[in-house]
């Protein structure tokens, strides 16, 4: 599932995105620390990876083929 970074906290690394439906799902710092990524943009392009729990685990960039 891809969405949209429409909030992110430097700070404490946790942020939201906004998926293309327009639903907005929240992500934890561990998400984010599980990226590998080092800092988010507003507005930056994202691939969630979620449990089945339907908790987001991981943040990914999308890659094109």
């Amino acid at each position: 599932m891809q969405g949209t970074v429409a909030t992110f906290d430097p700070n404490s690394r946790a942020g939201t995105v906004l998926l293309d439906d327009g639903t907005e799902v929240a992500f934890p710092a561990a998400a984010f620390d599980a990226s590998g990524l080092r800092l988010l943009r507003l507005g930056q392009r994202v691939r969630l990876d979620r449990a089945p729990s339907g908790e987001v685990v991981r943040l990914t960039l999308p890659t094109f083929h």
